[in-house]
């Protein structure tokens, strides 16, 4: 039988979601504690793998079990989990059905702090900067990556992405207040390190250093760009996950 849990998790105290020899992740604290209450040795997939220190407030997994589930399996599993990662729901899926390859659409948001708030630094990153950057030409920056579908410029060195293609639907900046604003963006997948990449490409051509008519060169030929800003990973959030099979309500 193949199950998906939905999940979320504050990703500071972690080298993300997959599992590594160097630190404590995501995934290997999950299936620990599934492990024990089950009894079995429980093997799962993630919908994506997030970087050290980066959240989800959703997140899906896939897993296969065989046996029967002890009653009042959520709640114990989220008794044994840690405090920063909760499972809020566990159910029966397709055998063939995929946390990763079936996702059709996944949403992330980045929160861009003015004022150094001890409340939120895990959650938000603090822009230290004596000079602010202008909104007004971030946001015009974001807008330009919804004329593209190749996204080279803002892709990590070392990745494995067998395309560079990516369908956005959605990149915006919104301010929430004086002191608060966030990225919102969507498309069907992510190349590694995308979303800080282009924060910071945003921050840039808000600040001056870079130019909208150099962000549109480096996409027109993909090529990197003059100066490339990969922002730290307390602000970014994976805020959802879409599948075809799930009605939109359940996501």
């Amino acid at each position: 039988m193949r199950y998906f849990a939905e999940l979320a998790y504050n990703g500071a105290q972690y080298v993300g979601w997959q599992k590594q020899p160097n630190g404590r992740s995501v995934q290997a604290t999950i299936e620990q504690a599934f492990g024990t209450i089950l009894g079995a040795e429980i093997a799962m997939t993630g919908c994506g793998r997030t970087d050290a220190g980066v959240h989800a407030r959703q997140y899906f997994l896939h897993f296969d079990f065989e046996g029967s589930f002890p009653p009042g399996f959520l709640s114990r599993v989220n008794k044994f989990l840690p405090q920063d990662i909760a499972i809020f729901r566990i159910f029966e899926v397709a055998p063939d059905a995929h946390a990763r390859f079936d996702a059709s659409e996944r949403s992330y948001a980045y929160h861009l702090s003015f004022i150094k708030d001890p409340f939120s630094t895990q959650t938000a990153w603090f822009y230290s900067h004596p000079q602010h950057p202008d909104f007004d030409r971030m946001q015009e920056a974001a807008q330009l990556l919804l004329a593209y579908r190749e996204f080279y410029p803002f892709c990590k060195s070392d990745h494995d992405a067998k395309t560079l293609q990516c369908d956005v639907s959605r990149s915006t900046w919104v301010r929430l207040d004086t002191h608060h604003w966030v990225f919102h963006i969507t498309a069907n997948r992510f190349l590694r390190g995308m979303v800080r990449l282009i924060v910071g490409m945003c921050l840039n051509v808000g600040l001056e250093k870079v130019s909208i008519a150099e962000v549109k060169a480096a996409l027109d030929y993909q090529t990197l760009l003059p100066k490339s800003w990969s922002v730290p990973p307390e602000g970014l959030f994976l805020r959802g996950i879409q599948y075809p099979f799930l009605p939109k309500g359940e996501q």
